[in-house]
């Protein structure tokens, strides 16, 4: 089996709500993690493609049949807070709440739905999919008729519907990457989050 990995580096936060720690095992008694708050991070994707025979160029793939992923992550995450639909404060941290209709929902989320702000103002949500697909991953914010202090504010986030642990995250990756590889007949084996320096996450499939 021919391994090659790739790493792609950008900065992000995110905020994981109500996290409950057994202080048999914290430093300090602590009983709540501290990424409950409102933080950030200089994270790193690491991502493993396999094969069991190498291409007609002698390789399991050209790294440049990766950029579309750079691209993705820098649009999508990149300088940006992913925000769980489903978190107690969205509607305090963004100043919205999401119009949602029942349980019509692709890979755990729907394809267009809008945000309703306390001053009733309607915000529409730009469905993210991976490219040239129609696997749906999050939503970034309609800014394009907004201005100022406001557009800058709403084009910082990244909505998601599931609590966006680094765990969670490296799974996300890995079944973007494995959706868009497979046209190439390539195989994601892993995919590693680096959250820290000293903090990892890794998923492999099946």
């Amino acid at each position: 089996m021919f391994t090659i990995d790739k790493t792609f580096d950008f900065c992000y936060g995110h905020r994981v709500h109500q996290q409950l720690l057994n202080t048999e095992f914290t430093e300090a008694g602590h009983t709540v993690a501290k990424c409950r708050h409102v933080h950030g991070h200089q994270g790193k994707v690491h991502l493993f493609l396999e094969s069991a025979a190498l291409n007609q160029q002698g390789m399991v793939e050209d790294f440049s049949h990766l950029g579309w992923l750079k691209n993705f992550l820098d649009d999508n995450l990149d300088h940006k807070f992913i925000l769980d639909i489903n978190d107690p404060w969205f509607v305090g941290i963004i100043n919205a709440y999401p119009v949602t209709e029942g349980d019509s929902w692709i890979n755990g989320l729907q394809p267009v739905f809008p945000l309703n702000t306390s001053d009733q103002e309607f915000l529409t949500v730009i469905p993210s999919y991976v490219p040239d697909t129609n696997y749906l991953t999050g939503y970034n914010i309609d800014v394009t008729h907004l201005s100022g202090s406001e557009r800058e504010f709403y084009e910082g986030f990244f909505l998601v519907n599931f609590l966006p642990t680094s765990e969670n995250l490296c799974k996300w990756v890995f079944d973007a990457a494995s959706v868009k590889m497979a046209k190439l007949g390539v195989k994601v084996s892993r995919v590693d989050w680096w959250e820290t320096p000293k903090s990892r996450s890794s998923y492999s499939g099946s």
